[in-house]
């Protein structure tokens, strides 16, 4: 079975403010970073959660394997 499918309307409201659930997106898929401490009230940084962050991604101090520490929960509609 698939992982459900989001629009960016849906991943917007998960920004840590609208609803309790902290939401990601990168590559595609949307990722569940909730419980890390580093999103803490949805922002992590000048980044802010509920949206997608590939173009984002190059200008980290990290790479994407970041990314491997949470459970990807969806798709982003495209």
């Amino acid at each position: 079975m698939g992982l459900p499918v989001y629009t960016r309307q849906q991943l917007a409201l998960r920004n840590g403010q609208d609803k309790p659930q902290i939401w990601v997106a990168y590559q595609g898929l949307i990722y569940d970073v909730t419980e890390s401490r580093l999103w803490r009230n949805g922002k992590h940084y000048e980044h802010w959660a509920g949206q997608d962050l590939t173009d984002e991604l190059p200008d980290a101090p990290h790479t994407a394997s970041v990314f491997e520490k949470f459970t990807a929960i969806g798709r982003l509609y495209s």
